[in-house]
């Protein structure tokens, strides 16, 4: 619940069901914690001796001049983090589309559903593993889609600071290839739009139901496969505007 401008009870020819001093136990219910449900407020003022509707505390909440939303769940950032990604942001302020565009965006995911069955992805990114692992992955994934991509051109690899990611042996193994990996902000799927990516993958799996492991595996590969090109150069030029949004917010999270 957020508060916004009061608003004045609206003169009706129905009888109010409530008391002023029921609706300043539910002000008091309501202030208490602001992120309960209207099942919850009613479940609180009932047992205050209120007995009401849904719909009554929904007028009640509304007349108090809260408004009812459902919470950004964002990451938790320490004063560190998020001076980092402010001065992350304020670094690749002047970035280009073109610039963002040859970064090798790879991240970790586990896709399930809700079925016995799961398995393990790769779409240009890797699976959740340890730091081995994830160089095999590189190797013999991520090497040859570089390749085909950018040929001899130079690129900047981008991950975040999964345990994998961060190890030193991963860091020596980018470093004997001569890959440049660009630096990264800890807590920050805001900045990465190949969360979008995911987004949309899990959307479509969800339409898709799968109840089989096969089914799953086929279901995820359609799903990637939709994604067309458009939409990836459309999340890649939001970049700017990621950038910005951080700058703007002094390091904290973004709507993103």
């Amino acid at each position: 619940l957020y508060q916004g401008t009061s608003v004045g009870r609206k003169k009706c020819g129905r009888k109010r069901c409530t008391t002023r001093r029921g609706d300043r136990t539910l002000r008091k219910i309501v202030e208490k914690d602001r992120f309960q449900t209207l099942g919850d407020l009613r479940k609180q003022w009932t047992e205050s001796g209120v007995e009401t509707s849904r719909a009554t505390v929904y007028r009640r909440v509304q007349e108090m001049g809260y408004r009812c939303r459902i919470p950004q769940v964002k990451p938790l950032l320490n004063q560190k983090q998020w001076q980092k990604r402010l001065t992350w942001a304020t670094e690749k302020q002047h970035w280009t589309v073109a610039q963002w565009s040859k970064r090798e965006m790879p991240k970790c995911l586990k896709s399930s559903v809700k079925y016995p069955q799961s398995v393990m992805v790769w779409g240009a990114m890797s699976a959740a593993v340890n730091a081995a692992s994830y160089q095999e992955i590189l190797e013999h994934f991520m090497l040859p889609s570089a390749e085909k991509l950018y040929g001899d051109e130079d690129f900047i690899f981008q991950h975040d600071l999964a345990p994998a990611h961060s190890a030193k042996t991963t860091g020596k193994w980018f470093t004997d290839h001569g890959i440049t990996v660009l630096n990264w902000p800890a807590n920050s799927p805001d900045l990465n739009p190949i969360e979008n990516l995911w987004d949309i993958v899990k959307r479509k799996l969800r339409d898709a139901r799968p109840n089989t492991l096969d089914e799953l595996k086929a279901a995820i590969e359609a799903s990637w496969a939709s994604i067309t090109p458009q939409q990836c150069h459309r999340l890649i030029a939001s970049m700017p505007r990621r950038i910005e949004a951080v700058i703007s917010a002094k390091g904290f999270p973004t709507k993103y």
